[in-house]
């Protein structure tokens, strides 16, 4: 028997040398040193399905894929009895936090998530990814091999495969055999539109809340799965700037625990110790912050998690930094590789810590949430696509919510008017808890206003949900219980008295009937729209309204209304048919007060002066979203172009002095004249502001603030360099809410109440139009809402305009100072957009 032990150990541990043997590294596997070129996204998943198929404590999962069809992967590695367990590891982490029922029969295990190349030209980290996943996987490495006794790490080696390929395709194509580390060579220089950006060109570090990008939404259904402890972003910054690790820089939301600070805190140490060894200069506590929600760091923060997020100096191949010194590939590796492994160091040492506290947050979460307010409620009288979309964003969070309980009233904060009154809880009415596992997640989202401890932000300080989707909301204080019961959305009717009426009519209110005009043009029916209220069949009908009249179709013979009918279906739009054109109030449907849609030819300008995330979000809008046809153009091919095929451009945020000269300038004003519309949304306003032949200026002298006092400007020279920062506190704006007022009689602002909501990100100081349409203005310095606005800054912005309409000619130029797509999140706003391209200059 002894022998037969002893043979079998043997064989153990032969088989266990061989394979420590046989597993490549990152060089041999790849036929190059790590470091001295960029990897393929494609090789990567070669090494990490190869290290799978080589280990059986290390597996490969593909969840997803991107828009250019790159494979989206992650490994797990852990112990063999961690791996063979993984399933039950998963499910007790989701049951002690009450995000699944019954309770848990394993031990402790904690789970850290390593994510790498969120930014496609931030590249080191994939690469050193495969170092880490090797280091991790090799029997050899005794100390990685005892940390995953009491760890299972998930290793995504890149969320953005499309962003990366731009990236690297161009770096290894342009860059010699020798890098160049001068910072005039071409390998330091990325064209448009760079590879920061996935194939949409979104920041995807800026979607892990909102989730429009595929990459995201495929990612965040399976760290829900998950729900991990620690999660890591890794990035790049600036050549010159040290290393960046956590503890992170204030604001930190006040929601954040002590715990989470405290590990941080101990993460941080430890990798202090290693930089310390290494001659590594890094820094903590600046700059990146714990606010935004959308963000790899901040979203699993608000989740229980320790978020952070790691940034490693930029160096492409090889740059020379302004000390002197150059900085490699490898460098970056060797600092990413560090951080990672002490990240994982630190878990294994505090793993069943880990997990208590993680448990406590959501236990504290469920029982006694620390938010001001305890319940929101939405009102059930909300359009039906509105409260579409709150389901669809709730049930994507995991975030649970129902009905309420009670019909007393109750004092609440009302977000659509800024005030707190008495409410009273109606059937139909969403109500969302605070007395929930999420409820850290739903003050994140829903709190009117965000606490911030210091003005100096890294991004936007607002987004309430109920201001994003333009909701009839409120906040109480009180806590309701809630009865989980299935929320009921009214559906679309349809009204149809005649198997071939004379018209249909279909309302225009939000972007769902936007993208059913969209579908019907594309079938070429031809419609009309209502400039005005009106009245027929016993209904009233408001302005924007879609007349699709049967005059007008007749070359479609019975497709007509099939299609009409079936595209109704297929929106879910409600649709009436009428008996008649001759209204019993308004204009009737063959007056010359009831436009004729003009189908919109699309031209979106992009290339060198455009911002590609600008252009990226229109571009987005029109494929994803409204799915029609649009031109793209680069800048410097729009002088050869022939303007006559078009009757929309489209200039997203830019500059565009340099495409247009005096004499382009002159032929797109005689395009507009002709019946031409021109769609310039934020910095691309600038082209025409004060020009030759164009209404738009900036706030004239006379209306600006008074100059300051001369006590002031003393207050100002004096300040001490310590408090140098506070100089700016009151002309900063990194986004913040303000409430526009809307004429909704024009067409720019129809489907719109007579006020909005906008996301305000620049401090754009427009005049009103002296003889065209302010459709959206700022009337006063009160109708800042939420988010950081220094006082200058709002007392600057009152009474200008925001979204305008000058007409010239036959044509028109839509201003929007502020971008309604900005980051495809804010939904409210998406409908200026389609009513510029749809309504406006019709």
């Amino acid at each position: 028997m002894k022998k037969l032990l002893t043979a079998a150990l043997i064989a153990i541990l032969t088989t266990s040398v061989c394979v420590a043997q046989q597993l490549k590294s990152p060089d041999e596997f790849l036929g190059y040193e790590l470091g001295t070129r960029f990897t393929p996204h494609y090789k990567v998943v070669d090494y990490y399905q190869y290290v799978a198929g080589e280990m059986s404590n290390v597996k490969t999962h593909q969840y997803g894929q991107t828009n250019e069809l790159r494979p989206l992967i992650a490994n797990l590695i852990s112990s063999q009895e961690n791996i063979d367990n993984w399933d039950q590891i998963r499910t007790d982490n989701l049951k002690r936090i009450g995000l699944m029922e019954g309770d848990p029969v394993g031990g402790k295990i904690g789970i850290v998530w390593l994510s790498y190349n969120v930014h496609g030209n931030e590249a080191n980290s994939t690469e050193t990814a495969m170092k880490t996943l090797y280091e991790l996987a090799r029997p050899g490495n005794s100390k990685a091999q005892n940390w995953l006794k009491n760890t299972v790490v998930i290793m995504d080696p890149c969320i953005n495969p499309d962003g990366r390929d731009r990236y690297s395709n161009w770096i290894n194509q342009v860059a010699g055999t020798t890098p160049n580390p001068s910072r005039d060579a071409v390998e330091h220089r990325e064209p448009w539109p760079g590879g920061r950006a996935n194939h949409y060109l979104f920041d995807l570090n800026r979607d892990w809340a909102w989730q429009k990008q595929v990459e995201s939404q495929q990612r965040m259904k399976l760290y829900n799965m998950v729900m991990p402890h620690i999660h890591v972003d890794f990035h790049e910054q600036g050549s010159n700037s040290p290393y960046y690790f956590a503890p992170a820089a204030e604001p930190v939301h006040e929601q954040v625990t002590q715990w989470q600070r405290d590990l941080q805190e101990m993460i941080g140490r430890n990798h202090a110790k290693y930089f310390d060894e290494n001659g590594w200069l890094f820094f903590t506590k600046e700059s990146f912050d714990i606010l935004y929600p959308s963000y790899g760091d901040s979203y699993p923060m608000y989740n229980g998690a320790i978020g952070m997020t790691y940034e490693q100096a930029s160096s492409d191949l090889a740059i020379l930094t302004d000390e002197g010194d150059t900085l490699t590939l490898k460098d970056a590796i060797a600092h990413h590789y560090t951080t990672g492994m002490s990240t994982i160091e630190v878990a294994s040492v505090n793993s069943e810590k880990m997990v208590d506290e993680f448990t406590a947050y959501f236990n504290t979460a469920v029982n006694s949430p620390k938010a001001k307010y305890k319940t929101y409620v939405i009102r059930g009288t909300n359009h039906p696509d509105r409260l579409s979309q709150l389901k669809d964003f709730l049930d994507r969070h995991h975030i649970q919510y129902g009905t309420g309980s009670t019909r007393k009233a109750v004092s609440a904060f009302d977000f659509q008017s800024g005030e707190t009154k008495n409410m009273t809880i109606q059937n139909g009415d969403i109500v969302i808890s605070a007395y929930q596992p999420k409820a850290v997640l739903v003050q994140a989202f829903f709190e009117p206003n965000t606490y911030t401890s210091t003005s100096a932000t890294y991004d936007i300080t607002a987004w309430s949900t109920p201001y994003m989707l333009g909701l009839n909301a409120f906040a109480t204080e009180v806590k309701v219980d809630v009865n989980p019961a299935e929320i009921v959305i009214p559906g679309a009717e349809m009204i149809l008295n005649n198997s071939t009426p004379p018209a249909y009519l279909a309302k225009w209110e939000t972007l769902e009937d936007a993208k059913f005009l969209a579908e019907l043009l594309k079938h070429n029916i031809k419609l009309r729209y209502a400039v005005e209220k009106f009245n027929v069949a016993g209904r009233e009908f408001n302005p924007g309204t879609l007349i699709i009249t049967r005059k007008g179709n007749r070359q479609m013979k019975g497709q007509f209304d099939e299609i009409v009918r079936k595209t109704a279906v297929k929106f879910n739009r409600s649709l009436y048919s009428t008996p008649t054109t001759f209204v019993d109030a308004g204009k009737d449907f063959g007056s010359n007060n009831v436009p004729f849609i003009q189908k919109p030819k699309i031209l979106a300008l992009r290339g060198d002066g455009v911002s590609s995330l600008g252009f990226g979000e229109f571009w987005y809008f029109m494929e994803q979203e409204l799915n029609y046809p649009i031109t793209m153009v680069d800048t410097d091919a729009f002088g050869s172009i022939d303007l006559d095929n078009y009757n929309v451009i489209v200039m997203p945020s830019g500059s565009y002095g340099r495409m247009l000269n005096d004499s382009r300038m002159n032929s797109l004003k005689s395009w507009i004249r002709s019946g031409g519309r021109v769609v310039a949304l934020e910095s691309a306003i600038n082209t025409f502001a004060g020009k030759d032949g164009f209404q738009l200026k900036r706030r004239a002298e006379d209306s600006k603030p008074a100059k300051k006092t001369d006590e002031e400007k003393e207050k100002d020279a004096l300040t001490s360099y310590a408090d140098r920062g506070s100089k700016f506190d009151d002309y900063r704006l990194p986004g913040a809410i303000f409430k526009l007022k809307v004429d909704n009689t024009h067409p720019l602002g129809f489907g719109y109440s007579d006020q909005y909501f906008t996301l305000k990100r620049n401090t754009s100081r427009l005049a009103y139009l002296p003889n065209g349409w302010n459709v959206g203005i700022i009337e006063g310095e009160a109708s800042h809402v939420a988010g950081v606005a220094g006082a200058k800054v709002k007392e600057d912005l009152a009474k200008s305009m925001v979204f305008g309409v000058e007409n010239m000619g036959r044509g028109a130029i839509v201003y929007f100072a502020d971008n309604p797509l900005f980051r495809a999140f804010w939904e409210n706003g998406k409908m200026f957009m389609a009513n510029s391209l749809f309504m406006v200059g019709q």
